[in-house]
């Protein structure tokens, strides 16, 4: 059995160009597939997040229709209720990433709001990118890929290719016109190579032991290869 990291975000909000604060949190389907996928492997998981405050949850992700149903809806609920370690995350600071095998960050628009600048979330990044351990980013998640930026200035991840929230959706999901930046375009403009899929299809991009999935339908598949890496 191996311990996973998982690094959720501590932001109930995101700040939209205009100054208002629009309600978020973390994707609560992208962490609950994970966790079950990683938890039926037989992995431990422990939950870090900036100054260890409990991760909020986008309540709009619990909603019937943006899961399949009411039923499927009240069985992300469950799940959450019965991931325990949310209730008692460690502070990303006091990480040490020798006691995990596998680093995992799940999206919401949370993570445009604080790992995105987060520069301890960025060490971490650029600690288990050099490890070669899994590092598995979804949806907004790779917006704290901004944050790892080497000694010299340069983003870690330049030159690698990956999924992430493109602009097409966030212009399907209504707030493309409201966000202050846009997360394909950031990435893009960091040297990181985003490969588009069809909006809200699952489609997972790996390269080397970065493995990114462009939105919450990738869930299920990049845990797949974060499993697959780790043997």
């Amino acid at each position: 059995m191996s311990k996973i990291l998982f690094v959720m975000t501590g932001a109930d909000h995101w700040t939209l160009a205009d100054g208002t604060a629009h309600p978020t949190g973390f994707w609560a389907e992208e962490a609950v597939v994970p966790y079950r996928a990683v938890k039926a492997a037989g992995h431990e998981v422990v939950v870090a997040t900036p100054d260890g405050v409990v991760p909020p949850v986008d309540r709009a992700s619990l909603a019937a229709e943006v899961n399949g149903g009411q039923e499927k809806a009240d069985e992300i609920t469950r799940a959450l209720e019965e991931m325990t370690e949310l209730r008692t995350p460690v502070k990303l600071a006091e990480v040490d990433l020798a006691d995990f095998a596998a680093v995992f960050y799940p999206g919401g628009h949370g993570p445009m709001e604080d790992l995105a600048v987060d520069a301890e979330s960025g060490r971490l990044l650029v600690a288990a990118l050099d490890s070669g351990k899994p590092l598995a980013v979804v949806c907004h998640g790779p917006a704290a890929l901004l944050a790892a930026v080497r000694s010299d200035g340069g983003n870690a991840f330049a030159g690698y290719r990956a999924a992430a929230f493109t602009n097409e959706e966030e212009t399907q999901g209504g707030l493309a016109d409201q966000a202050k930046w846009l997360l394909q375009d950031r990435l893009t403009e960091a040297g990181i190579e985003v490969r588009a899929g069809e909006p809200w299809a699952p489609h997972v991009v790996v390269d080397r032991n970065l493995i990114t999935g462009q939105n919450p339908a990738s869930s299920a598949p990049v845990a797949e290869e974060l499993l697959k890496q780790l043997g």
